[in-house]
Order: C-alpha cells, then sequence, then structure tokens
C-alpha cells in the first residue's frame, strides 16, 4: 500500500513528468550493463524545481530513486537494482557557452559530443572525451569522473567542473561552487558528488571549464616487435617530456581482431605488431617541434610508422582503434571489460602478467587503452554457457584485480564501480577507508534512497542473480 499511495501522490503533484506504462519501465530498467529490474515509476521532469518534490516524495515513503541520463554506464551504476523509480534527466539538456569567459553552463542531460560542438564553434574546447560521446550526458560522466583517451594531457571530467546545483537525497537544494576560477568557501562538496555515481545527490546544473581550441592536429601510427617494446616506448616518450592529447595503445591479439574485421592488414606483410596510436595537438610551432622528437623516437623504437597532418588520412588511421573492440566477439560470444589503471612504471609488470593469464585461462584476452595514463581495458573474452571458460573467466577476473591493485593500481580508471566492479571494493579499500564513504552516504541520505545498493552493496553477479538479470558480461 505504501508504495500505491506514494505513486498516486507522484502522479497528482508531477502529472505528465511520470510514466507507468510497460514500455517507458522497460527502458529505463537497464543500462549498458543490460542488468536489468522491475521500477515503479520513470519520471522525465520538465525542469529543475521538479526534482526536489520527487526525492522529498521518496523520503517520505521510503522509494529507491537512480537518476540516469542515457544510461552507457557499463557497470550497472545507473541499473535500479533496488527498484522503485528512475529519475530520467535526459530531457534537461540545455547548453549555453560563455564566449568571453570560456564556461559552458549545462544541465545534466547535455550530450558530450554536442557541448564540444558548441565549444568548439566559439574557438574554446572541451577536452574530456569517452568514447561514447554522442549519447553520453554531462551529468552520468560527472557522477562517474569520465576520462577517454585525452586524459594524461588534458585531465578528465573533475579538471572541468567549476561548479554544481542540484539537490541532495532528502530534496533540499544546493550549490557547490560558482561561475569563479577560485572558490575555497567551506568543504569542497562539489567534489564529493563528482564520481560518487549518483548516491550523494542529483545535479540538475553544472558550470563547466573550456580551454582555447588547438588549432593543429598531427597524427602517428606506430607499430613494435611486441606489447614490452610497445610500452617501453612510452615511458621513454615521457621522459623525453612529450605529452600527446592521445597516445593509444593496442596488443596484437587487439590488432588481428582489427584486421580481420576490416580485411586489411594495418601493414603490408606487417605480421603480428603491437601498436600504439599517437596524437598531437597544439599551435603549429609547438606542434612541429613536438613532431621532430616523436619522429625521431618512432625511427629509433618502432618497426613501422605512418604519420599525417590531413584529417581524413588520421581518420582512416583511427579506425583501428574503433574497430579493435567491436571485432573482439570473434575470439568469444562474452566480455569482461576491465577499465583497470596502474602507474607507468609498472605498465610493463602489468601486461607480463596478462600474457601469463592467457596461458594459465586458455582464453583470448585482448587488451587496449591509454597508455600515457595507464587506463587500459583488458578484455576477458569467453564463449557464455561453456562452464569451463566461465570459471576460467571468473577466475581471471579476481586475478587480475588483486594484480592491478598489487601494482599500485586501481580497480576501474573510467567506469566506476556500480555493481559489476562491487565485489572487488574490499580488494581496493580497507575497512576505515569503506566506513568512511559509508559514514559520508549514511549522513547525506540517511534512508538511503537514492541510487541504493550501488558501490558498498557486494554485488556477485554469478553467485546471486535476480530474477530475469543478465551478467554484465552479456553486454557487447
Amino acid at each position: 500500500m505504501p508504495k500505491k499511495s506514494a505513486l498516486s501522490e507522484l502522479k497528482r503533484r508531477l502529472g505528465g513528468s511520470v510514466a507507468t506504462d510497460e514500455d517507458s519501465l522497460y527502458w529505463k530498467s537497464f543500462d549498458s550493463s543490460k542488468l536489468a529490474f522491475r521500477i515503479e515509476a520513470v519520471i522525465q521532469p520538465k525542469n529543475d524545481k521538479e526534482v526536489g518534490p520527487v526525492l522529498k516524495l521518496a523520503n517520505q515513503y521510503k522509494i529507491p530513486v537512480t537518476t540516469r541520463g542515457a544510461g552507457t554506464c557499463l557497470t550497472g551504476a545507473a541499473s535500479p537494482v533496488k527498484g522503485g523509480w528512475v529519475l530520467d534527466l535526459s530531457g534537461l539538456n540545455r547548453i549555453r557557452i560563455d564566449k568571453e569567459t570560456g564556461m559552458a553552463y549545462v544541465g545534466p542531460g547535455a550530450i558530450i559530443a554536442k557541448i564540444q560542438q558548441r565549444a568548439e564553434r566559439l574557438g574554446w574546447y572541451y577536452p574530456p572525451d569517452p568514447s561514447s560521446k554522442k549519447f553520453c550526458t554531462i551529468g552520468g560522466n560527472i557522477a562517474c569522473n569520465a576520462g577517454g583517451m585525452k586524459g594524461a594531457k588534458y585531465g578528465v571530467t573533475r579538471d572541468y567542473v567549476y561548479a554544481l546545483e542540484g539537490f541532495l537525497p532528502t530534496g533540499e537544494f544546493v550549490r557547490w561552487g560558482a561561475d569563479v576560477r577560485k572558490y575555497v568557501s567551506g568543504y569542497n562538496m562539489r567534489d564529493l558528488w563528482i564520481g560518487s555515481e549518483g548516491t550523494l545527490g542529483v545535479i540538475t546544473k553544472a558550470v563547466l571549464k573550456l580551454i582555447p581550441k588547438p588549432p593543429c592536429k598531427w597524427t602517428l601510427l606506430a607499430a613494435f616487435k611486441n606489447e614490452s617494446r610497445a610500452l617501453a616506448a612510452v615511458r621513454a616518450l615521457v621522459r623525453q617530456r612529450v605529452i600527446p592529447s592521445i597516445l593509444e595503445f593496442l596488443d596484437s591479439e587487439s590488432v588481428l581482431c582489427a584486421e580481420s574485421r576490416t580485411g586489411k592488414p594495418l601493414y603490408p606483410g606487417g605480421g603480428r605488431s603491437a601498436v600504439l596510436l599517437l596524437e598531437l595537438d597544439g599551435d603549429k610551432k609547438s606542434l612541429e617541434v613536438d613532431r621532430k622528437v616523436v619522429l625521431a623516437w618512432a625511427k629509433d623504437r618502432a618497426t613501422r610508422y605512418s604519420e599525417t597532418y590531413d584529417a581524413e588520412e588520421a581518420e582512416k588511421l583511427w579506425q583501428v582503434r574503433r574497430q579493435g573492440s567491436p571485432a573482439m566477439y570473434e575470439l568469444g560470444n562474452t566480455k569482461l571489460n576491465e577499465d583497470i589503471v596502474v602507474p607507468l612504471r609498472n605498465q610493463g609488470a602489468l601486461m607480463k602478467f596478462v600474457m601469463q593469464l592467457k596461458r594459465e585461462s586458455g582464453l583470448a584476452i585482448p587488451t587496449f587503452g591509454h597508455a600515457a595514463d595507464g587506463n587500459f581495458h583488458v578484455n576477458i573474452m569467453f564463449d557464455r554457457g561453456n562452464k569451463v571458460q566461465e570459471k576460467a573467466a571468473k577466475k581471471a577476473v579476481l586475478k587480475l584485480m588483486k594484480t592491478v591493485v598489487e601494482l599500485g593500481g586501481a580497480i576501474t580508471g573510467e567506469h566506476g564501480i556500480g555493481l559489476a566492479k562491487s565485489p572487488f571494493m574490499a580488494i581496493q579499500h580497507n575497512k576505515a577507508e569503506i566506513a568512511a564513504m559509508r559514514a559520508i552516504k549514511n549522513v547525506l541520505d540517511p534512508n538511503d534512497i537514492l541510487n541504493p545498493g550501488k558501490i558498498f552493496d557486494r554485488y556477485v553477479v554469478w553467485d546471486k542473480i535476480p530474477e530475469k538479470v543478465k551478467l554484465p558480461w552479456d553486454h557487447k
């Protein structure tokens, strides 16, 4: 009865903003992890003012609320594991760019690619560049502190947020920061919200930092004899104080997948190679200085390389990176995509471990990622339904997480914890650290209303599978 009373009151207050038809409920019951859970209502606020009453009503009736945008999260962070209501903020998608100050005023539903396009028309640039930028929203990017390929030079979402507005889990309006470049008034609650995966508040507005748009770009694709030499080359380049805007690593298995999908060899007769795909950007003069350093580096360390200033030619080189991930399903019908991160000094040790893991598990584990900041996507491939392979995959992912932490890294660099990585929190954090984080959650959200069941609750997907729920590795 409380749920029915709450839903009736919700409809009375918000009317057309509330949907309860089966089609609406279905499409908001899961995110890109495809972990699906039954919900009672989808709320699509027409404006910011409708958000507070939703949260206050949810607290009154103890109804779980899961906030979402486009639902591109891969870990289940936007899947409503406790049911209840889904607060869909994708309609709050306004974008305003201040041409003079280089600040962007955006709603949580603003698409990243559209923010970038609007900024670049005015000579400004928003660097965070997740692979799902054509679909993902700034609210979700802030909630997961999203990164992307340009993190080493430009940083991640957190580095481009001046201020946030929104509501506490209990429904009170708050503003963290302001549209100024210096701000030290009180605790830094803004940064507490960033990366909290929607568990500590609901964002309704954000003020973003923009930088001047780089006028020139130059791209280079370099092949190496093996993975170890490619990663050693990354450290050698960094030692020369050249920080590319992008420096992507693909192991030989990833390259073979891409070549198989496109039907074209990376280099004629190139054989089995690991590659680095590099982009420099900036003004022409400084870029040319770095270009000469990179060319000397490539000549000394790579087996082959190609370079271009031309945008169309660069796009052909980028196809190698883009085709690698979808082509991996030729190696298995299911993927565990683990976005781990390690210090640069331990990249070689990580790759050595991955090679060993392939041999021990008997599974294909193509690996690619953002080599300049140590954030790699380790893809454990197996055939769903093959009990031997499923067991090997589960064992492999646990060994991977333990090894990453031992190497001084983190179990996630940009995807977040959500549900899929919650079993590994105790590997990354000690009891005191987890208790401190839980204490913050309990104070701000005393009724555990906002995105409950995430991060801290150990959701073991292969041991306790709720009815009609697919495992995160079913996602393609």
